[in-house]
């Protein structure tokens, strides 16, 4: 399918941000104990569908924070200012539903973040960030 294509139908991802989820050695593992990682990743992609593209990733060597979730904005985001916002310690079930619900919304740049995001925020070491700038 073309590009215009893509746009066409409104299923194109490319412009909308992008959520990088954590899959490496602590996040996503039995070493995150009492979360549903499955259903976690499962629920994004089911909510963002259509609205942002959702990936896994290796260790993004932020482990002390798992499980590690990035939120990158979209073009137009990126343009207003937003920059990639790593959320760490994301666990709770509902947390995708607050991530989903922001990014809806526009996301870095374009739309503040729901204020129990921001227990999630987290500034790793700047090598780190520099792998999803």
């Amino acid at each position: 399918m073309s590009r215009r294509s893509r746009l066409s139908t409104g299923r194109d991802t490319a412009s909308g941000c992008t959520v990088t989820v954590c899959r490496g050695c602590c996040c996503g593992t039995a070493k995150v104990a009492g979360a549903d990682h499955a259903a976690q990743l499962a629920r994004l992609r089911q909510a963002l569908t259509g609205s942002a593209q959702v990936r896994m990733s290796g260790c993004l060597d932020a482990c002390a924070y798992a499980n590690v979730i990035v939120v990158q904005p979209s073009a137009e985001g990126r343009r207003a200012g937003g920059r990639p916002v790593w959320l760490g310690l994301a666990n709770d079930p509902g947390a995708a539903d607050d991530i989903a619900a922001w990014i809806h919304a526009g996301g870095p740049g374009m739309a503040e973040p729901p204020d129990v995001l921001d227990l999630y925020v987290i500034t790793p070491a700047r090598p780190v960030r520099q792998q999803l700038a």
